[in-house]
């Protein structure tokens, strides 16, 4: 099948209008990334409702349990980095790929665990099988955020709010189907369905996704964070995933001890997260490629929301908080390099695609360790305090530094009026001049 390969990977010449229709290579693209992100959240959601309370009858400790979530997250970190530094030259349709089958087979594997002995063995088969599985995630994950910049370089924002629809569903249905299925069926049935679901993406993506050629970049991950306002929006990414990560890794046993609540119920309670989530995605990508100067203000607000937690209706609202200050935050990262002198190319979006998905996977990793010993040594309340002054702290130095950065911006364009409103009323011999051709 031949495809438009020049449009896909972005030629030189600027496009007609910001509206221009899709083509058809967009279109094949923008499928194949909502696969990605659907299938892939429902393998790493269907853990929540079920597999906390199962590790607890194997003698598995709450902070222990918190680290067999944190260091899917970790490995993540890691994989994001590297994946992202030479995406150039792994191949970035390789990369998705190769991560979604080596992600798909250790879904699968993971569902097995349950037959061997409690305690230490189980502990480190889980350990292995996650940190595999991460590899594999990390890399299908951090090779469609670039390629989806490199196809759609006008409406970054807008096809991340679309593709975050794919990824709320996928959180939505991950919980309650995989506690339906345990009830059902039991622990192995929920990682062998959702494994096989992935798997299915892997043909798919090797027929429709393009090859595409670049340049490798001298640019590195330090000069990207040697930027305040690349720093800010990390730290700002970092407490939304922590926040998500600690809810992972708690919220099932809280509720089932707590409230009395059964691994289905407790799918349905955490769709109160997921769903606003997916349902605002698009709305605020629009926006966010709309009006672009406002992207900064929507990462603001959305992270005083989000310190707000703990019931069902906070729940609500901290899904449409996450969503509202996370969706600007990629499409803002790309700007801020830009500006900053990195080239529009393939590798510039491999290295900021990599620290963006380092830094979720760096949250995914505190929240649920440093929450899970939190929670165990504290209760979940105080836990749930913690992550949501977190995400203050990081709106709020969000604010001061807008706020300064917006106030230095005023008073430059201030001089600059200032300055050419003097050159308009100068005349244009000097006085001295002036008399002498009157003398004269």
């Amino acid at each position: 099948m031949d495809f438009d390969e020049d449009r896909a990977i972005g030629d030189s010449s600027p496009p007609e209008t910001p509206a221009t229709k899709m083509s058809r290579q967009q279109i094949l693209t923008l499928i194949a990334m909502a696969s990605i992100n659907f299938s892939s959240m429902i393998c790493y959601s269907i853990l929540g409702p079920f597999f906390p309370n199962e590790a607890k009858k194997k003698g598995v400790s709450q902070s222990m349990i918190g680290l067999i979530f944190g260091i899917y997250a970790l490995c993540t970190l890691v994989g994001s980095l590297i994946l992202g530094k030479y995406i150039v030259q792994i191949g970035a349709k390789f990369m998705i790929v190769a991560g979604l089958f080596i992600s798909s087979v250790c879904t699968v594997l993971f569902g097995f665990l349950d037959q061997v002995s409690d305690g230490t063995v189980f502990i480190v088969l889980c350990f292995i099988t996650r940190c595999i599985n991460a590899f594999g995630f990390s890399a299908a994950v951090t090779s469609s955020y670039a390629v989806s910049a490199k196809v759609f370089p006008d409406n970054i924002a807008t096809v991340l709010g679309f593709m975050e629809i794919f990824t709320g569903l996928g959180l939505i249905l991950g919980p309650p189907l995989g506690g339906w299925l345990y009830q059902l069926f039991g622990y192995e049935i929920p990682f062998v369905f959702t494994g096989c679901l992935l798997f299915a993406t892997v043909p798919l993506n090797m027929w429709i996704l393009p090859s595409f050629d670049a340049v490798p970049s001298q640019n590195s991950f330090f000069r990207l964070c040697t930027r305040i306002k690349i720093l800010l929006i990390c730290f700002v990414v970092f407490t939304m995933s922590s926040g998500l990560g600690f809810l992972d890794a708690t919220l099932s046993i809280f509720a089932i001890e707590k409230l009395h609540l059964s691994a289905g119920s407790v799918g349905l309670l955490m769709i109160g997260l997921s769903l606003p989530y997916g349902v605002a995605s698009p709305i605020f990508g629009v926006i966010s490629d709309k009006y672009p100067s406002i992207r900064k203000w929507m990462m603001v607000i959305g992270g005083m929301a989000t310190a707000i937690w703990l019931t069902v209706l906070m729940l609500v609202v901290v899904g449409f908080s996450l969503c509202m200050t996370c969706i600007p935050t990629f499409a803002e990262m790309i700007a801020c390099a830009h500006e900053n002198g990195f080239e529009e190319s393939l590798s510039t979006l491999g290295l900021v695609s990599g620290l963006f998905s380092a830094v979720w996977s760096a949250g995914m990793f505190f929240g649920p360790t440093i929450g899970g010993y939190m929670t165990q040594a504290l209760n979940f309340e105080w836990s749930a305090g913690v992550q949501g002054a977190l995400a203050f702290l990081a709106a709020l130095l969000q604010l001061i530094y807008f706020t300064i950065e917006d106030v230095q911006n005023k008073s430059q364009k201030a001089k600059k009026i200032e300055m050419s409103s003097q050159g308009e009323k100068s005349p244009l011999l000097p006085k001295t001049d002036r008399l002498r051709v009157d003398i004269g």
